[in-house]
């Protein structure tokens, strides 16, 4: 299981919103205790702009890893942090301090070019793709075109706009790379049980929702991935018993 830290969060979402790096730390270590194996963040400057700056990215990796956060970490390499996909190329090759997965989003332009940079450096790629809603078939159509070469190091991250059961179980027959599900806000919770179903990987925390699944605001990233750890192994125990 997955945790996104922050996203695109602010101090306006609640005070479930990690901010600081010490507060992404701290953060990231109750969520891998409650059952997180790998903690995705959002890398901030002080003004909570999102940067892919080596001074950015590099500095909350290390307070991550210096807290002892053993889990993989992961950073978005997005649009929202860098706007030229030649900017996003070259952030990535000045990055001394390397993530060990990225997060490439393949609705925006230069994706593949993007991941084929972050393979070469070394770090695996998370693809990813939105399903349905506004972003159409385009996305996922890019994914599917790219000669994906290394899949061992390549993951499907993708995000349904509403829970669709036939739609998860499909995506078990693409390209073999392995898959991960999640969805935000409204769509977070009844995404996970289908996808907890099909056996694909998922992910929670603040990132994507803030709220649990009996609608109570959440208080930390740990109580949304304790409420998703319980909630994936209802759902395979009901798979189970059919």
């Amino acid at each position: 299981m997955c945790v996104s830290l922050n996203g695109s969060r602010s101090a306006a979402d609640g005070p479930a919103v990690p901010l600081s790096p010490e507060a992404l730390a701290e953060s990231a270590l109750a969520a891998v205790a409650a059952g997180a194996g790998e903690v995705l963040v959002h890398p901030r400057t002080p003004c909570g702009r999102e940067s892919l700056s080596p001074r950015v990215v590099g500095p909350v990796l290390e307070v991550l890893r210096r807290a002892g956060v053993g889990a993989a970490l992961s950073v978005p390499v997005s649009i929202a942090a860098e706007p030229d996909p030649a900017g996003r190329r070259a952030r990535v090759a000045s990055w001394r301090v390397l993530p060990d997965r990225a997060a490439v989003h393949f609705g925006q332009p230069g994706a593949a070019e993007l991941a084929q940079a972050l393979l070469a450096r070394g770090v695996a790629v998370d693809a990813v793709v939105p399903l349905g809603g506004a972003a159409g078939p385009e996305p996922l159509a890019r994914f599917l075109a790219w000669p994906v070469r290394e899949p061992g190091r390549v993951r499907l991250s993708a995000e349904p706009a509403a829970a669709d059961p036939a739609l998860v179980a499909g995506l078990r027959a693409l390209p073999p790379v392995p898959v991960l599900l999640y969805g935000r806000d409204a769509a977070a919770w009844p995404v996970l049980q289908p996808a907890a179903r099909c056996g694909t990987g998922v992910r929670t925390g603040v990132g994507d929702v803030t709220h649990l699944p009996d609608g109570r605001p959440a208080r930390s990233n740990a109580e949304l991935v304790a409420a998703a750890r319980d909630m994936v192994a209802r759902a395979v125990a009901t798979a189970a018993s059919r």
